[in-house]
């Protein structure tokens, strides 16, 4: 499959949020990665509708929001109208996930469940055919910076070959201390959608190091 990088604003330098964005339009990458905490869900708060609303003025690639908020469902259309094209909820926050899915594809956005850490990936067996792609976080999500967890790479093996039977063209996307030292490793198990944060903006050069995670 595709091997698509998508950098997380998270990891941006807020004062120059414009020219993080240019820099991401003058790369390599595929998507721009926009995380939204509520301080509930996770013990932190990030970014709004009114960002994501703003960023898409000026962004030319796609804006992949991941939702790490309580009801989830309340908030997919806002940010579709917002800008959007593929959103994530995580199925430990959905207790009628299905129904959330299927809300998001009908507004015409590529639909994800997201799973933390310590949940397992034969949750997502009944929902597997009906979304576009898994977030598997591999740190525990609401902050960003932080060291990979290597079990996960099991997890990812496991939900490959479970996609390989239910849905093969699903997309596996890997979020949390991704960088160059393990992207390939991390590939090698399964996944081809990299969230990169640290690893992109806090480089000596952002767009080179985009594109050496695109040659992996």
């Amino acid at each position: 499959m595709k091997t698509l990088i998508a950098p997380s604003l998270l990891a941006s330098d807020f004062n120059n949020l414009s020219k993080e964005i240019e820099m991401i339009n003058e790369s390599e990458a595929d998507w721009i990665h926009f995380d939204v905490m509520d301080g509930r869900f996770v013990p932190n708060i990030s970014f709004g509708i009114p960002v994501c609303a703003s960023i898409n003025k000026i962004a030319k690639k796609p804006i992949d929001v991941h939702l790490m908020i309580v009801e989830p469902e309340k908030y997919v259309k806002d940010f579709k109208d917002a800008g959007a094209s593929s959103i994530s909820v995580h199925i430990e926050a959905s207790p009628h996930l299905h129904r959330t899915i299927g809300l998001i594809k009908e507004l015409g956005c590529k639909a994800g469940v997201a799973i933390n850490p310590h949940t397992t990936v034969e949750q997502l067996e009944n929902v597997l055919a009906d979304i576009d792609f898994v977030n598997v976080m591999t740190v525990n999500p609401g902050f960003g910076g932080q060291k990979f967890i290597k079990q996960a790479l099991a997890k990812i093996k496991k939900l490959r070959a479970m996609a390989n039977e239910l849905n093969p063209n699903l997309g596996i996307e890997v979020d949390g201390g991704v960088d160059l030292t393990n992207i390939k490793e991390i590939k090698d198990a399964g996944a081809n959608i990299f969230v990169a944060g640290s690893a992109v903006f806090k480089a000596e050069n952002p767009k080179e190091t985009i594109s050496k995670m695109k040659l992996i």
